[in-house]
């Protein structure tokens, strides 16, 4: 008997985890603690994401996944291993499911050659591939499949895919390495040169999450900081404001924004009009900044808004187009959801 069907959003910040029937049943930062003298595996998800930058020089720890794919082939393996024995709850079920992994649109064959062979070593029956764009925009509940344009912004930790999706086929689109990780190093870069203090990622992506803006606000928010001083190498603490992480980040904010425009440039006069009547949708963790949704609608011209589960759009959209696969099989359409032809193989 097989098992369940598993989306699986593979991200360079967070992995998440959907089971047919269950929703999204994990999530966790994809970071994995190793022991470099004995090569072993000490921690995996929150439990390494808390070690960062406080480990003994023995200790390290690694995210496997950069700019969206797989860095560290031999780390991903065993994150996932780790994953699946938690969600399949240390039974082999897993062994007889079959799976589909998200990546992003610009990911080269050898990226995804990759990202698929990963699944397959851990055991999947079955492994496919869907393009990020495509599954945040299923997972957003937008109908692919209708001859009507939508544009997809889906801005992950180590990407930002900008897709426009009709008759479920991506039109045009552009992957930029550009996402929450480097916001983060750019609110560090600020501050190391602001105010000659060092923090670390945590504190940084912090910063982001609690006053993090991309545009001017009424009153300021602010937050208190602590790091280490570059002149003296002492402790100290600042009082950072949301004004000061906007310029941190506004550099790369407008980046994404200029991505945005390119493809909107390249897009079909019939679908852009679509686009223009439906707006521009956000998914990801990024989606989540405070004012990108108005910024984006002030320098486009088109109403853009927020999907209404960002986080989880994209591992929603992978189980929803997994469960789909063979209704669009039977009818010759496969294609129209996810690139099969090249990058499946079966295991048996």
């Amino acid at each position: 008997m097989f098992g369940t069907d598993i989306g699986i959003d593979l991200g360079t910040a967070t992995v998440l985890i959907f089971e047919k029937h269950h929703g999204v049943t994990l999530r966790e930062p994809s970071v994995v603690a190793v022991d470099q003298d004995s090569g072993d595996i000490l921690a995996v998800g929150y439990e390494a994401k808390s070690m960062v930058g406080r480990t003994p020089g023995s200790i390290i720890s690694v995210r496997p996944l950069r700019d969206g794919v797989i860095a560290n082939y031999a780390m991903t393996e065993a994150m996932l291993q780790h994953f699946m024995r938690r969600v399949t709850k240390g039974t082999q079920r897993f062994f007889r499911n079959r799976v589909m992994i998200c990546v992003p649109s610009g990911a080269t064959d050898v990226e995804r050659r990759a990202v698929l062979e990963a699944a397959l070593e851990v055991g999947a029956r079955e492994a496919y591939l869907i393009e990020e764009p495509m599954a945040a925009a299923i997972g957003a509940n937008l109908n692919v499949e209708e001859a009507r344009g939508k544009m997809i912004v889906d801005i992950g930790g180590g990407t930002t895919d900008i897709a426009v999706i009709s008759l479920g086929g991506v039109v045009v689109s552009k992957s930029l390495r550009l996402g929450g990780d480097k916001f983060d190093e750019g609110i560090m870069r600020y501050l190391r040169r602001q105010y000659n203090l060092a923090i670390g990622d945590q504190t940084a992506e912090n910063l982001k999450i609690m006053i993090g803006t991309c545009i001017p606000l009424e009153e300021d928010k602010r937050m208190t900081v602590k790091g280490r001083d570059l002149v003296q190498g002492l402790p100290r603490q600042i009082e950072v404001t949301s004004s000061a992480v906007n310029m941190a980040i506004g550099e790369m904010i407008q980046t994404l924004i200029d991505g945005i425009r390119n493809v909107l440039e390249l897009t079909p006069p019939e679908l852009s009009a679509d686009i223009i009547d439906r707006g521009i949708v956000l998914t990801g963790g990024g989606a989540q900044l405070n004012g990108l949704p108005e910024l984006i609608a002030q320098q486009t011209g088109i109403n853009c808004f927020t999907a209404e589960k960002p986080m989880d759009s994209v591992a929603l959209g992978t189980g929803k187009a997994l469960s789909e696969i063979d209704n669009l099989r039977s009818t010759g359409r496969s294609s129209m959801l996810v690139n099969l032809k090249r990058l499946s193989r079966k295991r048996y």
